[in-house]
C-alpha cells in the first residue's frame, strides 16, 4: 500500500493528513466516505511536488489592478467546468490548476490562480471566492459555504450553475423581447428625420414655384423640416440629452423620485408584468437554494435582495424580513405586500404547512419562469404587428402629406 498526503475541507474547516491506499482512486473514495472535500491529494515522499510548488510560486501572482475584468460569461463557463470536474471526484487544487490552463479569459485565469494559491495556503474555498464580490456574489459564496459544511460541494456547485444559467436566460429573453421594437423604432425615427432634413426641402422648393395653397398636413411637415434644419434641431437634441442626464441624476439622488419611477416601471403595460415575474422567479430560486443549503430565513431574504436594484422590490423584501424577525409567517407577510401576487403567497403557504419550504420555493420559481416565458412569447407576437403599423403610419403618413398637393393639382386640372 502507498501513503497519500491530502488536504481538504471537513465541516467547514481546513484539514490535512495522510491516508493509506492501493492507489489515488481508493484514497479519494476513503476520504469521501469521511465526508472530506479533497483540495489536494498526492503520493507521500514525492520530492517533485515540492519543486513543482516552488516553481508555481515563482510564477508570482499579477495584480489585477488595471487589467481587463472578467465577464459574466467567463464566470458561467468557469462555474460549469468547476462543478463538472468536482463532481467527477477530482481534487479541487488539481481542478483549479487545470482550469487556470484551459480558460481563455486572461482576467479569469488570474482570478482562478489567486483562488488556487489562497486555497493551497490553507484558506477555505468560500473565503477564496469571497475576495472577488464583483464576480462571485453573496449567493455564490453562501452556496459554496453550504457545500463545504455539508461535504456535498458538487451538489451545491451544480445549484450555482443552474442559478447562473437561469439568470442569464432571463436577461437574454428580456433583451431579445426589447431588441426588435428597439431596432424598428430607431429605423423609423432615423428614416423620418432623414426625410424631414433632406427630402422635404426638395418638395418645399417645388411647391413654392407652383404657388399653390398647401394642405394643413403638408404645411405642418414643412414647418417641422424648417425647425429641424435650423437651430431648432440642435436645441431639440440638446434638450433631450439634458433631460436624460438630469432625470438619471435626480433618480439617483432623490429617493422619493427614484421610488416613484421604480414603482411606475413595475406598472408599465406588459413590460412591468414581465419584469416582476422574472424577479419573482429569481427570488424564489435563490431562497429555495439557500434554504436547502441551511441558510437561515432572515439571511436568505437579505441575500435575495441582490436580485434587483428596484427600490420598490428591495423595500418589500425588507418589510418581509422585519416581519419574519417579529415572528410572522412568510405567507402572511407576502399576502400583506401588494407587490407579491396572491398565487405566490398561496404556494409559499403550502411549503410552510408541509415543512418543505425549499422544495416549494423551487416549484414557485418554475411556475414564474413558465409565466415569464408566456409573457415574452405574447409580447413578441404582439410587438411585430404594432411596429409595422407604427412604421406605416409614420413613414407612410409623411409621404402622403408630401404628395397630397400634387394629387390636388391633378384633380383641379382634371
Amino acid at each position: 500500500m502507498d501513503t497519500f498526503a491530502y488536504k481538504g475541507i471537513s465541516d467547514g474547516k481546513y484539514v490535512e493528513g495522510e491516508i493509506e491506499a492501493i492507489n489515488s482512486d481508493e484514497a479519494s473514495h476513503k476520504l469521501k466516505e469521511q465526508k472530506i472535500i479533497i483540495t489536494n491529494l498526492v503520493r507521500a515522499a514525492k520530492g517533485k511536488k515540492k519543486d513543482e510548488k516552488k516553481g508555481e510560486k515563482k510564477k508570482s501572482s499579477f495584480s489585477l489592478f488595471g487589467k481587463k475584468k472578467a465577464k459574466v460569461e467567463d464566470v458561467l463557463i468557469f462555474s460549469k467546468q468547476f462543478a463538472t470536474m468536482v463532481k467527477a471526484g477530482l481534487p479541487i487544487l488539481q481542478v483549479l490548476t487545470m482550469l487556470r490552463d484551459q480558460l481563455e479569459s486572461p482576467a479569469m485565469k488570474e482570478v482562478v490562480e489567486d483562488i488556487r494559491k489562497s486555497l493551497e495556503g490553507g484558506v477555505t474555498l468560500s473565503k477564496c471566492f469571497e475576495k472577488y464580490p464583483e464576480l462571485f456574489d453573496n449567493i455564490y459564496v453562501n452556496l459554496i459555504k453550504a457545500g463545504e459544511a455539508s461535504g456535498k460541494l458538487d451538489v451545491f456547485l451544480l445549484k450555482i450553475v443552474d442559478s447562473l444559467e437561469k439568470k442569464e436566460n432571463i436577461k437574454k429573453k428580456i433583451k431579445g423581447a426589447l431588441m426588435y421594437p428597439g431596432i424598428m423604432f430607431t429605423v423609423a425615427i432615423t428614416v423620418s428625420a432623414f426625410m424631414l432634413i433632406k427630402v422635404v426641402p426638395v418638395f418645399a422648393k417645388m411647391y413654392d414655384g407652383m404657388g399653390i395653397e398647401l394642405p394643413a398636413a403638408t404645411a405642418t411637415i414643412m414647418a417641422m423640416s424648417d425647425f429641424l434644419r435650423g437651430a431648432g434641431g440642435m436645441i431639440l437634441l440638446l434638450s433631450i440629452i439634458t433631460f436624460v442626464i438630469t432625470f438619471r441624476y435626480l433618480t439617483a439622488r432623490n429617493e422619493k423620485l427614484k421610488y416613484a419611477w421604480h414603482k411606475q416601471v413595475l406598472k408599465l403595460p406588459i413590460f412591468g408584468d414581465m419584469i416582476l415575474k422574472s424577479m419573482l422567479a429569481r427570488i424564489s430560486l435563490i431562497m429555495g437554494n439557500l434554504s436547502a443549503a441551511g441558510v437561515n430565513l432572515l439571511e436568505s431574504i437579505e441575500i435575495a435582495k441582490s436580485v434587483s436594484n428596484n427600490v420598490v422590490v428591495l423595500e418589500s423584501l425588507e418589510n418581509v424580513k422585519k416581519g419574519v424577525f417579529s415572528g410572522d409567517t412568510l405567507t402572511k407577510l407576502f399576502l400583506r405586500d401588494p407587490l407579491f401576487p396572491p398565487t405566490f403567497s398561496q404556494l409559499i403557504s403550502v411549503g410552510e404547512q408541509t415543512g418543505q419550504l425549499d422544495e416549494m420555493f423551487g416549484s414557485v420559481a418554475k411556475y414564474y419562469e413558465a409565466e415569464f416565458d408566456t409573457v415574452v412569447e405574447n409580447l413578441s407576437a404582439l410587438i411585430e404587428p404594432i411596429m409595422i403599423v407604427f412604421m406605416g403610419l409614420m413613414i407612410g403618413g409623411l409621404m402622403i402629406a408630401m404628395y397630397s398637393p400634387i394629387f390636388n393639382v391633378g384633380a383641379l386640372i382634371g
